[in-house]
């Protein structure tokens, strides 16, 4: 089962989402705007790619913080934040069979399914 998580309207999320398609991968999109994000979710992603790659320090969401919460971040703190903000998380989040992928390339993408594909059949 291949999920990918992301906002509908977020440009890289489409280009994934146009990737996937046209390389005939089963998917099923979560947009984290509608569908909302679920701790237990995020506290592995966390665990498998760490909070520093998935916050995104270079989004409006981002630079609308407080400063004081910018400068004490951690990853507790991290995860709360994006927890009540999901558009924090660096876009898209991919996640197949307990494999975590964050953001899009689409070399990337060929490297990672050319290699689930190899070691799961």
């Amino acid at each position: 089962m291949t999920t990918i998580y992301g906002i509908k309207n977020c440009d890289t999320v489409r280009k994934a989402r146009k990737w996937l398609d046209a390389h005939d991968v089963d998917y099923v999109f979560h947009d984290l705007r509608n569908d909302g994000l679920d701790k237990k979710d995020l506290s592995f992603w966390v665990k498998s790619v760490g909070w520093e790659i998935l916050l995104n320090r270079r989004g409006t969401t981002w630079r609308q913080l407080p400063d004081k919460d910018k400068k004490t971040i951690n990853e507790a703190s991290a995860t709360l934040l994006m927890l009540a903000q999901p558009t924090l998380i660096k876009r898209p989040v991919l996640v197949h069979h307990k494999n975590v992928h964050v953001g899009f390339k689409p070399a990337e993408y060929a490297m990672l399914f050319k290699k689930l594909r190899t070691k799961n059949t």
